[in-house]
């Protein structure tokens, strides 16, 4: 069932959504060589409860961080880990969940470290062009599937592989609620979108190919591959002319 919000529940939402993206704008200074990525888990998480908010991801399903964190290769649920040090020339995703006002907003970026080689750079940068791709495709009585079709049609045309086994999904009171939304789709398919839908798109574009495993830990999802893989995310508003990106910082 999907949830149609109502314009109190919208601006609660909204003020969740904003909290996410301030953090990820708080946390991306100390993205650098040298730290790791429990360190950054750790500022992240003070920065959310000094906030009045909670991390959704903590304990969630036994998730035991507050954040992701998904360096080069791994796709996307990467685990926080003291070991892991970040390093020149790395990409890493940094994936934020807020659950203020009870209701959750959900945003991503892929990082760069210090200096990358063109081969990275370019991979996020299409990767976020998808995004936004994907995005200009929302609007009310359009067709869900619409929003795939788009973000695989810009990838496919640089040669990379769009993450099939992981989707964008509705998001409110609950941190995932339907519709899911597929990042690979075809156009004029699945649900007709309404004012009111909540939703997160979270295009996963892998440089090699779509495939991925997840490791021993149950949550770390790696290409099958080792090729690189970047994301980004955006919570989505289906509004009566059109979208509001509500994780689109507003200050």
């Amino acid at each position: 069932m999907i949830h149609i919000k109502s314009k109190r529940e919208i601006e609660l939402m909204r003020k969740s959504c904003q909290l996410a993206a301030k953090t990820l704008k708080y946390i991306e200074p100390y993205v650098r060589p040298g730290i790791s990525t429990e360190e950054l888990n750790n500022l992240c998480h003070e920065f959310i409860i000094k906030h009045g908010a909670m991390p959704s991801p903590l304990n969630y399903r036994g998730f035991p961080k507050s954040i992701c964190t998904s360096l080069n290769s791994v796709i996307c649920h990467g685990i926080p880990s003291p070991s892991d040090i970040l390093e020149e020339g790395d990409i890493i995703n940094i994936d934020v969940t807020t659950y203020l006002n009870k209701f959750h907003g959900d945003t991503n970026k892929t990082f760069l470290v210090g200096a990358v080689s063109p081969i990275a750079k370019k991979l996020v940068e299409v990767t976020f062009e998808c995004l936004m791709a994907g995005i200009s495709e929302v609007k009310p009585n359009a067709h869900l599937g619409n929003i795939g079709a788009r973000i695989a049609e810009l990838a496919h045309a640089h040669g990379y592989s769009v993450v099939e086994d992981y989707c964008g999904h509705g998001i409110g009171r609950e941190f995932h609620e339907e519709p899911q939304v597929v990042h690979n789709n075809v156009r004029g398919t699945g649900v007709i979108m309404r004012p009111g839908m909540t939703f997160t798109i979270e295009p996963m574009i892998n440089l090699g190919k779509k495939q991925g495993t997840v490791q021993k830990d149950g949550w770390t999802v790696m290409t099958k591959d080792k090729k690189l893989s970047a994301q980004f995310e955006h919570t989505i508003l289906v509004t009566e002319s059109g979208h509001e990106i509500l994780t689109l910082l507003s200050d």
